[in-house]
């Protein structure tokens, strides 16, 4: 294992569990439910039943990025233990996050000239987020150096695919995400969009579809079109929910037939409260390896 740390956001969302077997650092964004602030720590001050339940019963969300000083004092722990670091953020379409990690390691570079420390975009969120961090701890713990893993990066970062479907539109209303006529009709209509994060980092409504089966449908078709190497996948594939476990373990039990030479079974996690305060429950997101993403 390289002297190196590997990094990302919360938004990730995964488990600490899950950072600590695979050896990835993290750094935690913040929400406030009804103006109160939290720290999003990975579900581990409050459950996803909790936050989720609080949002259905009417509690206002919002949510704040990691400002360049909390990433200046993160980053800095490393640097002192005379590591190098690799971070990853959050998509640039989603979130202005790199841009404060960014400042910080302009600065960083200066106090300590003899570290390395890259910072990604990463092009991804949630499901796609986490499988991203998973294949740099495997590639770090089969002996990449520093270097040839930020090219590998660099050289990948449009092959990592992530597409999300949502079986309530409610909050994705709420937050202005569709218009109210429209979000109306399609809920009336039992509308569940499919939506993906396009080679901009930016989520891109793709089709309406009519119920949770037509959806599921034509996320397995999504992926089967675009997938590294089709029916003999043999990668990893993760998929996160909001507080909708069921249908997440149907899309994984969906996956893992279509693609059995998978390297592990499908890994299903919580999506977090960054990405959960605007999407509300009802939310699925798959992540994979596939062909480069479309605008």
């Amino acid at each position: 294992m390289g002297d190196f740390i590997i990094s990302c956001c919360s938004t990730a969302d995964v488990t600490e569990e899950f950072l600590n077997e695979k050896n990835i650092e993290h750094i935690c964004f913040h929400y406030y439910l009804d103006d109160k602030p939290y720290v999003d720590d990975l579900f581990k001050s409050m459950s996803p039943q909790d936050f989720y339940g609080a949002m259905v019963d009417g509690a206002m969300t919002k949510t704040s990025q990691v400002n360049a000083d909390e990433f200046t004092a993160y980053f800095r722990q490393f640097l002192e233990q005379g590591k190098d670091v690799i971070h990853l953020t959050l998509a640039s379409g989603i979130s202005g996050v790199i841009n404060s990690a960014r400042i910080a390691a302009e600065e960083l570079r200066e106090e300590f000239p003899d570290r390395k420390l890259v910072v990604f975009d990463s092009l991804t969120a949630s499901a796609g987020y986490g499988l991203f961090m998973d294949k740099l701890a495997t590639l770090r713990d089969e002996g990449y150096s520093f270097d040839e893993l930020v090219k590998w990066t660099a050289d990948h970062i449009q092959n990592q695919n992530t597409w999300f479907f949502t079986t309530d539109l409610t909050f994705f209303i709420r937050g202005g995400r569709v218009s109210k006529i429209s979000g109306w009709f399609g809920t009336a209509l039992n509308i569940c969009p499919l939506l993906n994060i396009n080679d901009e980092g930016k989520l891109i409504p793709r089709q309406k579809c009519r119920g949770k089966k037509m959806v599921k449908k034509a996320a397995l078709a999504a992926v089967k079109e675009r997938i590294e190497n089709g029916d003999d996948y043999d990668q990893n594939i993760f998929i996160t929910h909001s507080v909708c476990y069921d249908d997440a373990r149907e899309m994984a039990d969906m996956l893992e037939e279509a693609f059995p030479k998978m390297k592990e079974k499908i890994r299903i996690f919580d999506i977090g409260p960054t990405i959960g305060a605007h999407t509300g429950p009802g939310t699925v997101a798959i992540g994979f390896w596939g062909r480069e993403k479309e605008r």
